[in-house]
């Protein structure tokens, strides 16, 4: 596609090993300039965890905002970008709740926040699943993992207990595609 910006100059004003921010000075298409800050992130995934007609959540504290925050389990592997989407959402879901499911469907790509961001959600439905132990990164001590009813877990939404957007956009999607 083509864009209706010309690029004139563009650097990294930030560093870390998850994100990038990068500063773009660019022309539009009437002639004024204009500057543009993007938080460069790799893809992620997010996983919805089915069975018997309910879903498994994590909780954990998220340092951003401040707070405990109920959500689906999802990650990214900075260390390792380019990882097959199934691979890391398989990986994900049995680091984070020890579950291993038989099949995951892949169900979707979302945008995070597309107006600063570049990072994709890959979404998977997982299903046949099968409890073993859960191998939690450092940063996921405190972690709590919960199976919730599909009535219970709409409760959580509509009454603000879940509050996370991906989460959110993921059981939305999979809602639609009538996948839940």
């Amino acid at each position: 596609m083509n864009s209706p910006y010309l690029t004139l100059s563009s650097r990294i004003a930030y560093e870390n090993p998850w994100t990038r921010v990068r500063e773009d000075r660019f022309r539009h298409a009437d002639g004024t300039d204009g500057l543009y800050g993007v938080v460069e992130r790799p893809d992620f995934v997010v996983v919805v965890p089915w069975q018997d007609n309910r879903l498994t959540l994590v909780e954990q504290y998220r340092y951003p905002v401040g707070e405990r925050v109920w959500e689906f389990p999802m990650g990214m592997w900075e260390q390792a970008p380019d990882t097959d989407p199934a691979v890391l959402a398989a990986a994900e879901l049995q680091e984070e709740t020890g579950l291993v499911a038989s099949q995951m469907i892949r169900a979707g790509l979302i945008f995070q926040g597309p107006g600063y961001c570049n990072q994709r959600g890959h979404i998977f439905l997982a299903t046949g699943l099968i409890q073993g132990d859960h191998a939690r990164e450092a940063t996921e001590r405190d972690m709590i993992c919960k199976s919730v009813a599909l009535a219970d877990f709409e409760a959580m939404i509509c009454d603000g207990t879940v509050r996370e957007a991906m989460t959110i956009a993921a059981f939305g999607l999979l809602r639609l595609k009538r996948l839940l």
